[in-house]
């Protein structure tokens, strides 16, 4: 666990780190994008660490990879690649800084690191894991391919290295549908996301689709109640859900899909009210792109990728620390899962 306290002695010595309202004006170009969620005031204290960590990978030669759930002044300050886990994979094929920085989870690192393995990654904080990834090992697979033998291993890309590598093939909630349909197999065992496999199950009623007993915490906390309820409360607005989320909450929602779709859906559609059934940083992430959406309701916020902060970021690169391993055997069987979900979903795209 990281000593904060002597991080933010550390950093002091080498940085200037005082809220700034010089600094923050001289990045207004960067408070453009989220100055609907993010104060003023707060930005003078955002801005400081902003500049540094933008001047530290000029001179890391790193480059910063983002999900779509950091924060704004992560998303839209200092990430050079934002997406969702696919286009976050994709991405990581092409980069050719010698450091990437991964903000996001633990097993996003990795894949980064699978797929580059003679790159330095690095992750802000090696505690920023993902109950999904913790839910499933080798063993599980294992126990899956003995109760239905001969049937693809369908392995969405929140787990860790030594399950995919233990997979036929990966996936990501963007994809899953179009993979899942697309192996030549009646019988997909799909893992560790119960309720995505079953959302892939309605979506794929031609397939037998089993599943792991898995599921994400910040998804499975929604109830479809919760969604009736809030529909009686204000009927116009428009509900989209992640496909994490049970089936009975997709099927209450008026859109269901991935991080990318989701951000596709609401900028296509421009619905004057929308609530989006998934991480807290979604909406906040694209407010100032779509000012006449109003983004309503509750969410639910994820632990673990709270823990990557700028303050981390900046850490890391100035320390070079929190790089990650994987083992060149793992990483080579690993590989050849995200590879052909890669693969196959550019083929089947075409």
């Amino acid at each position: 666990m990281l000593d904060q306290i002597a991080l933010r002695a550390e950093l002091a010595n080498h940085y200037d780190l005082a809220p700034s309202i010089e600094t923050a004006e001289a990045n207004a170009h960067l408070y453009a994008n989220m100055s609907r969620v993010v104060s003023p005031p707060d930005w003078a204290i955002f801005a400081p660490y902003v500049a540094a960590i933008n001047a530290l990978k000029k001179k890391r030669n790193a480059v910063i990879l983002a999900h779509n759930y950091m924060t704004p002044e992560i998303y839209h300050g200092i990430a050079d690649v934002v997406g969702d886990s696919l286009q976050l994979a994709i991405e990581a094929t092409k980069v050719e800084a010698d450091v990437i920085v991964q903000c996001g989870v633990h097993f996003m690192a990795e894949t980064s690191k699978i797929l580059n393995p003679s790159k330095t990654v690095l992750i802000p904080d090696m505690e920023a894991g993902c109950s999904l990834a913790e839910s499933i090992t080798p063993a599980g697979i294992a126990q899956m391919r003995a109760k239905y033998p001969g049937a693809p291993v369908v392995t969405y890309v929140n787990t860790t290295a030594e399950v995919k590598a233990a997979s036929d093939i990966c996936c990501t909630s963007s994809n899953a549908a179009q993979i899942v349909r697309g192996l030549d197999s009646d019988t997909v065992i799909m893992t560790p996301d119960k309720y995505l496999a079953q959302n892939i199950a309605n979506l794929v009623p031609e397939k037998r689709i089993v599943w792991w007993d898995g599921s994400c915490i910040v998804h499975e906390q929604y109830t479809a109640q919760d969604l009736k309820d809030f529909r009686e409360w204000n009927p116009d607005t428009r509900i989209i859900a992640h496909p994490e989320c049970p089936p009975d909450v997709v099927a209450e929602a008026d859109f269901s899909g991935s991080t990318s779709g989701i951000i596709d859906y609401v900028t296509q559609k421009r619905p004057e009210k929308a609530m989006l059934v998934t991480e807290c940083s979604m909406a906040s992430n694209i407010a100032d792109a779509l000012p006449d959406v109003d983004f309503v309701g509750p969410c639910n916020m994820c632990p673990y990728m709270k823990k990557i902060t700028l303050e981390k970021v900046l850490w890391s690169l100035h320390t070079m620390d929190g790089a990650v391993e994987v083992d060149p055997l793992i990483a080579d069987q690993a590989r050849g899962a995200v590879q052909r979900m890669i693969d196959l979903s550019a083929q089947l795209a075409d």
